[in-house]
């Protein structure tokens, strides 16, 4: 039985109000604006962005959406709980280097809080650039910190980059990053002297 442990999201064990519940909620509204087509979610906990992004405006232009997951029980909870016909659940390991060999690739693939919790993020990304087609989008985010490898005070995370260091990182691997901001519900592109603590960007293969 899952249960909350203050760093997975559970909706259906949190309250409609709670602010990491709505900025979570927040980022897979703000996706399901761009996706169309064959969807990965990567890392997708218990499974309840696929549901944001098969209510959400694109809809009719999503063929089907995949959650992957490392944890069986986030997995298993995703397909009782998230059963929808367009959608589909695995249990895969996102740093696996035959995950491309496994999945096939995506017009769109979502990576929301994923990377800082990798020691190997620099695989992490080689594998999103593998897992997306030609001319696709991945929408991924990161929490912002001191810096990539440097001390931060969340137990769960390896990494909590700079605004510089993602964009960079995200530019060896992708033709195209496009940076938005995140604070509270709202992402948008940045505002001078406005302070933001999370980033969300929009990569092109």
């Amino acid at each position: 039985m899952l249960t909350l442990t203050g760093e997975r999201v559970i909706p259906k064990l949190m309250k409609p109000r709670n602010g990491l519940l709505m900025e979570h909620i927040a980022r897979y509204e703000f996706a399901g604006r761009f996706v169309w087509g064959r969807v990965l979610d990567i890392a997708c906990g218990v499974g309840y962005g696929c549901e944001v992004l098969l209510k959400g405006q694109n809809r009719w232009v999503i063929k089907e959406v995949t959650g992957v997951d490392i944890d069986r029980q986030s997995i298993d909870y995703a397909r009782e709980h998230y059963n929808f016909p367009k959608a589909s659940f695995l249990v895969e390991n996102a740093i696996d280097r035959s995950l491309p060999e496994k999945l096939g690739s995506f017009d769109c693939i979502i990576s929301f809080e994923t990377i800082e919790h990798l020691e190997d993020d620099m695989g992490f990304l080689q594998n999103l650039q593998k897992l997306l087609s030609p001319g696709g989008l991945l929408v991924i985010s990161t929490p912002l910190g001191r810096g990539r490898g440097k001390p931060c005070n969340e137990p769960y995370h390896f990494h909590q980059y700079t605004l510089d260091e993602f964009t960079k990182m995200l530019d060896r691997y992708f033709t195209q990053t496009d940076i938005y901001l995140q604070r509270d519900v709202i992402i948008e592109k940045p505002i001078a002297k406005k302070k933001y603590y999370l980033a969300v960007a929009l990569c092109r293969h």
